[in-house]
């Protein structure tokens, strides 16, 4: 099971400090690994295109929100390589891949799918931008109208899903919630729950959000345990970007009124924010959480989004019949608490390919392009919060970083999909749901 939040940031969360108990998060990062350098795009569908995908989301030509359909339909999905080795899969939240029901999940492997076709709606009117994607949420690839705040239907459609699951039924579960992305309007009995040190009709409203979302990812664990089927099941938790500090009241978003000032994501110690490439808007708080199969730990090797499809598949026993060029790699002995992975390159594009970063070790470089290329260097081994950039000091070493981060943005905007999976007919190795 893999539940993703919407603009999640860092500090956000009790584990790293967050001003809002978040228990449900908490227990899973206490008893789960904890991934310290997880990353992911800047941005909320280039993050979903490399999950889905196993791939940097720039080889698809993604790298900003997306409307139209982001990946070919031949491309191997995750959920379309679980399928073919039995398991069964259910989309429940926001999808962003495609915002009309012949580009929606359903389409790219997944059994039944509930929520928004587009990207965050308003919470409780589910309406997506003033736009011809305004009506997009759906059951099944029909439109459908539901009274409810987001956050408890993504969650109830969840639990629902897992109590109808047969007992010898293996499945995939993949949450993404619209929390705690705009316009975030919140109950009354989570505004109630705010601490008083929390002033400020946003800032209260944001912080109710972060404990609604909470909750229902805590009544999913709970179905779990009802189910039987907790301890066989790793759950992952992630967000698909940092935290975001843009206006709230976005008058794009029809049909309701929203408590207007800027949200309070908070990514410290990182260095930026949601849609940029500095830490912030890519480091995002991770856990992956499986009773009596991980210790409890942390990863402090770099990893990336990416690195869940080959992870996943593995595991499971499924074996490509083509090569998928994932850029991802299996991360399963870094969770099982194996020595630190080698120093590895991630890579990845600022929305419209207005930029890029590589990581090579403890090495980032970050190029823009704009009237001029910026270069920025990091050793984030010893600035960590990028606050000293060295591109100056170490020419020699930008070059290097450069060549590899032009070597890899060569390989974007290839666009051409791996044959589909064979169907194995196979059982899952040893888990039974994901």
């Amino acid at each position: 099971m893999l539940i993703i939040a919407d603009d999640l940031g860092w500090a956000d969360v009790g584990f790293h400090g967050g001003n809002v108990p978040t228990p449900h998060l908490d227990r899973l990062a206490r008893e789960g690994v904890e991934l310290a350098q997880h990353y992911v795009h800047p941005v909320c569908s280039p993050t979903r295109t490399a999950l889905m995908s196993g791939r940097y989301a720039g080889r698809f030509g993604v790298t900003a929100p997306q409307a139209t359909q982001a990946m070919p339909f031949d491309t191997v999905t995750l959920p379309k390589a679980l399928k073919s080795v039995d398991y069964e899969t259910c989309l429940t939240g926001k999808w962003h891949l495609g915002s009309k029901p012949d580009w929606g999940p359903r389409q790219f492997g997944f059994d039944h799918t509930y929520g928004s076709f587009a990207g965050g709606v308003g919470p409780w009117n589910h309406r997506y931008k003033v736009g011809p994607f305004s009506f997009t949420w759906h059951r099944d690839d029909k439109l459908i109208e539901e009274e409810g705040h987001v956050t408890d239907l993504i969650a109830k459609e969840a639990t629902d899903w897992i109590a109808s699951r047969g007992e010898k039924n293996s499945f995939f579960l993949y949450v993404p919630f619209t929390a705690v992305h705009l316009p975030i309007k919140e109950p009354e009995e989570y505004l109630k729950r705010v601490p008083a040190s929390i002033t400020g009709d946003v800032p209260r409203q944001y912080a109710a959000c972060v404990m609604h979302l909470d909750d229902g990812v805590g009544r999913i664990l709970e179905a779990l345990e009802k189910k039987g089927v907790r301890d066989n099941t790793l759950v992952i938790f992630t967000s698909d970007n940092g935290g975001s500090t843009v206006e709230n009241n976005d008058t794009n978003y029809p049909d309701d009124v929203y408590p207007a000032g800027k949200l309070t994501g908070d990514n410290r110690p990182w260095r930026g924010q949601k849609g940029n490439l500095y830490e912030g808007g890519i480091r995002v708080p991770t856990i992956a959480n499986w009773p009596g199969k991980l210790a409890p730990g942390k990863v402090e090797s770099p990893v990336h989004v990416a690195d869940w499809m080959p992870t996943l598949t593995k595991l499971v026993g499924y074996e490509p019949s083509a090569d998928l060029r994932w850029d991802g790699r299996d991360i399963r002995p870094l969770l099982e608490g194996g020595k630190p992975a080698e120093p590895r390159t991630i890579y990845g594009a600022a929305p419209g390919f207005r930029g890029a970063f590589v990581l090579v070790g403890s090495w980032k470089l970050i190029v823009m392009r704009g009237d001029r290329e910026s270069e920025q260097l990091f050793d984030l081994a010893a600035d960590p919060y990028e606050q000293n950039n060295l591109a100056s000091a170490e020419p020699e070493r930008v070059k290097q970083l450069k060549e590899v981060l032009m070597k890899e943005a060569a390989a974007d905007n290839d666009r051409v999909p791996p044959r589909e999976p064979k169907q194995a007919g196979g059982k899952a190795r040893d888990a039974k749901s994901e």
